[in-house]
């Protein structure tokens, strides 16, 4: 059975009476692999929504994430916020199943209206906060002569780094190889430096590493430690 069949035969032995449904994810792209799964937003009039839940139908792994519409704005908003926001890109660039009301149509064209809009910019605390800990974090690469160290600290500098550049171009972000997917086209060539650089730190040599990563932070002023300072909790 195809992806698209698939998803509608999930949909319908779970949730029959479900407004609409959205399959999205890498299996509706060209990136389709072998581990590709059926990633369904389910749109119910109520409960048990909302939920998520990871099941296998057939031979297809599925990850359901099923909503009534105020809770899939409630959700939306919450990860805009965040300017990471999977829903809304399962629901702006996914496959619209079935739409029984037309709740599916509305909900898609919002999603890529909001899409184009872009997150929202960073503030500046936030930028600060960034530029602190990859600061911190370059600080400890230097300093390290354990191995083992120095493979966890790159490795948190990459993802850092790859999130600041993304921050920084005003670009949705993400994470795991969404992460690599968004970095592309926001900061070309920025992911095999970063590649080529924590290969080099395994191979005992760190400089070309920072070097990239200090042209990340020079993009919002450069490293900062030295002056940082938050206010405590009461």
């Amino acid at each position: 059975m195809d992806a698209i069949d698939a998803a509608r035969a999930v949909v319908e032995e779970r949730h029959p009476a479900a407004r609409a449904a959205f399959l999205g994810g890498s299996v509706v792209t060209g990136r389709r692999t072998a581990m590709s799964d059926l990633d369904i937003v389910v749109l119910l009039h109520g409960s048990p929504a909302p939920y998520r839940a990871s099941l296998r139908s057939g031979e297809w792994p599925v990850e359901m994430f099923v909503h009534t519409e105020a809770t899939w704005h409630t959700y939306i908003q919450r990860e805009v916020r965040k300017r990471r926001s999977p829903l809304l890109s399962m629901c702006a660039d996914g496959i619209l199943l079935f739409d029984k009301d037309g709740v599916g149509t509305h909900l898609a064209a919002e999603a890529r209206k909001l899409t184009a809009a872009g997150p929202p910019a960073a503030s500046a605390e936030e930028i600060d906060d960034r530029r602190y800990a990859i600061t911190d974090l370059l600080d400890d690469l230097a300093g390290s002569t354990d191995q083992g160290e120095r493979l966890f600290i790159a490795t948190e500098l990459v993802r850092r780094s790859a999130e600041l550049a993304l921050t920084a171009g005003g670009s949705w972000n993400g994470g795991g190889k969404w992460l690599a997917r968004r970095l592309k086209p926001t900061a070309p060539g920025l992911e095999r430096r970063l590649h080529d650089g924590l290969r080099d730190v395994l191979a005992g040599q760190i400089e070309p590493l920072a070097a990239v990563v200090d042209e990340v932070l020079e993009q919002v002023g450069g490293r900062l430690w030295v002056g940082y300072q938050r206010g405590g909790t009461p």
